[in-house]
């Protein structure tokens, strides 16, 4: 056996040896590997894009950066429900629990988009909220347009020295609707609340724009603009709990009256680019965008209105960005994620270009963090939005400041700014619970099983080459003692040499 075949042999029985280790390691340990590939999605170019009208509004700079008909009429579909979700988190205490009603249940079509609760059912006002903006709940939205105008009468009566958020009280509606706070709560409730959602919207500068439900089931005097669309989505954006609100990918029900066992309705947030945030990095020509944060949006649907979305994102210079797409075609629904994506993309493009300056670090990926556990938060984390005072020095080897300077400048930050996050109040406190090792000895942390596994075939592989190695070594050496051993000729070569019996006979 050649040296060259002595070597293939052992490789071939190294890899079979290595298969062998790799499986059994594979089952104990019931980890699986899939190769799930995906293309990279390019979007449409801007003006591929279509739709009725879109509109991108930089808040941080109070200016429209990009549009295309953002003072068109349209009718705004589930996006209605960006203004019942911020009137019923500045009336209602979200822990507070309600009760779904025959007329709010009753009041909607047969192909609604439904939470799912029944007449009776009872819940908090959080549970309802997810209802309304996660599976886009018609039902939710009555329920929770009741419980406002309740929460209203009541606390700001007429005859009250004192009004609520919108500086009005009970008498605002009495004389609108000319009735009787006592009429309105028997059988005005959803009457009143679209009065309190016109004034709103006339009190943020939305003058194009007109409500008749809570829902936005179609009605020809239901109507906004991509304009509007954008302010009231900046407004419901100043409380925090919205922006969590938006930025939840899925939400498990807790149990009821009705529906005992939590988790008895499962549902997913409507907006894929929260999901696929990379969508926006791009533009079609492949500028990077430079947005930072997809915080999340709401979509918009029915045959009258088309499909569109209203979003949040930040871009990396720290402008705040309200983007509406409004009037996809009903034969181009198919296109919505791509479409919004694409204006999302070219705006924060168009934002970075007008002030080019890095205020908040990381990428995309650094602030997607909806839905997951403690030790798999990004670097970054949570949001930093405008606003903010960015505090946080990310590298591992700064020491930490003294605490005096550290009180001065809390206190500071008291006196000037606002500290906005994703989630609840208490979130901000987790800025400085950064990650503690590199992201690649973090990687390695996470995926301790893999890590272990790695390892040990490394280590396999090591002691086999080495094995072979020293098998080669002493075979050669071997070799070299034999050619230069004295040759002693063998019992045929005497036999050859012996002369033949007729030989000597003839001798």
């Amino acid at each position: 056996m050649t040296v060259k075949s002595y070597c293939n042999r052992s490789i071939m029985k190294m890899v079979v040896v290595l298969i062998t280790i790799l499986s059994m390691v594979m089952s104990v340990a019931n980890i699986s590997y899939a190769d799930i590939e995906q293309p990279e999605v390019k979007l449409p170019a801007l003006e591929d894009v279509n739709a009725a009208a879109y509109c991108v509004y930089d808040k941080t700079a109070d200016e429209i950066i990009l549009s295309s008909n953002p003072d068109d009429r349209i009718y705004p579909a589930s996006m209605t429900k960006i203004m019942t979700a911020a009137l019923a988190l500045d009336y209602l205490d979200t822990s507070a629990t309600i009760t779904a009603s025959a007329n709010a249940i009753n009041s909607i079509s047969a192909d609604s988009t439904v939470m799912g609760v029944c007449i009776g059912e009872t819940t908090t006002v959080s549970e309802f909220l997810y209802g309304l903006m996660l599976p886009s709940g018609n039902d939710a939205a009555n329920v929770l347009a009741e419980a406002v105008i309740d929460s209203l009468l009541k606390n700001y009566p007429s005859d009250s020295l004192t009004a609520g958020p919108d500086g009005i009280n009970a008498k605002y509606f009495e004389d609108a609707l000319g009735m009787t706070t006592s009429e309105i709560l028997n059988g005005y409730k959803l009457t009143a609340f679209a009065l309190l959602m016109n004034y709103r919207a006339q009190a943020i500068g939305c003058y194009n724009t007109h409500f008749v439900n809570a829902h936005g089931l179609h009605d020809d005097e239901h109507y906004t603009t991509a304009s509007d669309l954008t302010k009231i989505m900046a407004m419901a954006c100043e409380n925090p709990d919205f922006c969590k609100l938006i930025h939840t990918p899925t939400h498990y029900f807790a149990g009821t009256n009705v529906h005992k066992e939590d988790g008895w309705s499962i549902v997913t947030n409507s907006n894929k680019i929260l999901l696929d945030p990379w969508l926006i990095a791009k533009t079609s020509e492949g500028y990077d965008t430079h947005a930072v944060c997809m915080v999340g949006g709401k979509t918009g649907t029915t045959s009258m209105a088309g499909t569109g979305m209203t979003t949040y994102s930040v871009n990396e210079n720290g402008h705040e960005l309200f983007i509406s797409v409004c009037g996809i075609p009903s034969e181009l629904y198919a296109y919505q994620t791509r479409y919004v994506a694409s204006v999302v993309a070219y705006g924060n493009l168009e934002c970075w270009q007008r002030d080019s300056v890095k205020v908040i670090p990381g990428t995309l990926g650094d602030y997607q963090s909806g839905n997951i556990t403690e030790m798999e938060r990004a670097q970054y984390d949570p949001l930093f939005l405008p606003g903010d005072s960015i505090e946080v020095d990310y590298r591992t080897d700064v020491e930490e400041e003294p605490e005096e300077e550290a009180a001065q400048e809390s206190t500071d930050n008291e006196k000037g700014g606002v500290n906005v996050s994703i989630g609840s109040s208490d979130e901000p406190d987790n800025v400085k619970n950064t990650k503690k090792y590199p992201k690649h000895v973090q990687w390695v942390i996470d995926h301790l099983i893999i890590s272990i596994v790695v390892a040990a075939l490394a280590f396999i592989i090591l002691i086999l080459v080495i094995v072979i190695i020293v098998r080669l070594i002493n075979r050669s050496r071997r070799r070299k003692k034999n050619k230069n051993r004295v040759r002693r000729p063998y019992i045929g070569e005497y036999i050859r040499e012996m002369p033949d019996a007729k030989d000597l006979k003839n001798k």
